[in-house]
């Protein structure tokens, strides 16, 4: 590692994101050089430091040669603790400019080694075969600086609103949602599953505490390749005691707009740098529009009749990501979508009581194409109905034994939810693919780095 320091400066450390509170003041930063341009003896170097990006203004007349020509032969990433006079200029990204006084530099990155992501156009094999080094760039740090505000306000919505963080298990005896989407593990001797959700986990301590939420990783060994699926993902499942579907749709459309409201006012600079329009973001609000299935569907069939989608839905089936792209196109904030058929949903959902061949689930649809970014359902409170549905899915019984003990001891009306992250945080920021919402995404040919 080669260091080189040039002039010492005892001015304040601060952040980018934190300038504004330093006007006309000397402060430090700790940094890197993101960008460098030079115009006669004019330098203007482009500082970032994790909280966002500055430019450097440099006249060769007003630093020592030292300093200038220290700066003019920064590499891209290089390390440094700059100090400078911050000044406002509208003009600027962020509102400042740093009159560069003094620099340190840490780390020179080589010449014969360049940090490999320019500033041009490249392949998304390469960027993420360099997704260590991508999530430098100002675009991807906005990104993973929006996801992290999206679980702080998921989290703190739940938390102020009554519920019990509950962890749950990352290894599990069974399956949940599927047993075809399994990844498979040993456990001394016996064969276990990397778990596909806390749910059944989460309704007993639901059960127990009334209303719990869980926050982890779940995995599913999906054979996708379509940009909304990653077989690693984080998900937020609230489960509560005493409450159906009516008071589940209720939570989820409070809870996404909450989330939404956040993003907007906390991460307003963050959005800015994506390109977000973020007057497609301000209109999501509660209430969200309800549709049932057979509504859906007939939309569905409708849209086909009059040339508006390529292929025609099937009803009975589950929604692809056409179907659910098209419905959720009719509308300018997330739709429910409720009472699938009992056929192609999970065990474990409780039947309509005015048509058993429906389930008590919901889908809450994100619009812009964004598809499924919450499901949910009324749980099946029946020890019988419950054991009948297990034995119906050719679910090996003994596996869930401790899960029908929910439905013997003191079982009541209970509903839950999983939102994953990636998905939420893929329709706020309007990306092309999942893959950018997490710091390294986990796809059916992608495990490096």
């Amino acid at each position: 590692m080669s260091e080189q320091t040039v002039g010492v400066s005892a001015a304040p450390v601060t952040t980018i994101a934190n300038l504004g509170t330093h006007e006309g003041a000397s402060v430090t930063l700790h940094a890197w050089l993101y960008n460098l341009r030079a115009s006669g003896k004019l330098l203007f170097p482009i500082f970032r430091d994790g909280t966002g990006t500055v430019q450097g203004i440099v006249p060769k007349a007003a630093v020592s040669l030292e300093i200038f020509e220290t700066i003019r032969h920064l590499t891209q990433e290089s390390s440094v603790i700059v100090t400078g006079k911050v000044r406002s200029d509208v003009r600027a990204p962020g509102g400042f400019e740093l009159d560069v006084e003094n620099i340190e530099v840490i780390q020179r990155v080589s010449e014969d080694d360049p940090f490999p992501i320019t500033l041009k156009e490249h392949g998304v094999d390469f960027l993420m075969e360099h997704r260590h080094l991508w999530i430098r760039t100002p675009r991807q740090s906005a990104i993973l600086r929006i996801r992290a505000e999206t679980i702080k306000a998921a989290r703190d919505y739940l938390d102020d609103n009554g519920f019990i963080l509950t962890d749950s298990p990352i290894l599990t005896p069974a399956a949940c949602e599927g047993t075809s989407t399994l990844f498979p593990v040993k456990y001394f001797g016996e064969e276990a599953y990397l778990t596909q959700s806390g749910q059944l986990y989460i309704e007993s301590t639901a059960l127990a505490l009334g209303k719990v939420y869980s926050f982890g990783p779940t995995f599913r060994a999906e054979k996708s390749k379509t940009r909304r699926h990653l077989t690693e993902f984080w998900m937020v499942e609230p489960e509560i005691a005493f409450c159906g579907l009516d008071g589940l749709m209720e939570l989820a459309e409070n809870f996404v707009s909450f989330i939404v409201e956040r993003v907007l006012t906390r991460r307003a600079s963050e959005l800015k740098v994506i390109g977000r329009d973020i007057a497609k973001l301000e209109v999501v609000k509660a209430p969200f529009p309800r549709l049932s299935y057979d509504d859906a569907a007939k939309m569905l069939d409708e849209a086909f009749t009059k040339g508006l989608i390529e292929q025609k839905f099937e009803y009975g089936n589950d929604f692809g990501s056409p179907d659910e792209t098209y419905i959720s196109s009719q509308f300018d904030r997330p739709v429910m979508v409720h009472r699938y058929p009992a056929a192609v949903k999970a065990f474990y959902m409780e039947p309509d009581p005015i048509d058993a061949k429906y389930a008590l689930c919901v889908d809450v649809l994100a619009p812009e194409g964004y598809g499924e970014v919450i499901g949910g359902s009324q749980r099946i409170s029946s020890y019988d109905l419950l054991k009948q549905r297990i034995e119906d899915n050719k679910l090996p019984l003994e596996a869930f034994q401790w899960y029908l003990d929910l439905r013997r001891y003191g079982s009541v009306p209970h509903s839950g939810f999983g939102m994953g992250i990636e998905r939420v945080v893929a329709w706020v920021c309007a990306l092309d693919h999942v893959r950018e919402t997490i710091p390294f995404a986990r796809t059916l040919n992608r495990i490096y780095p």
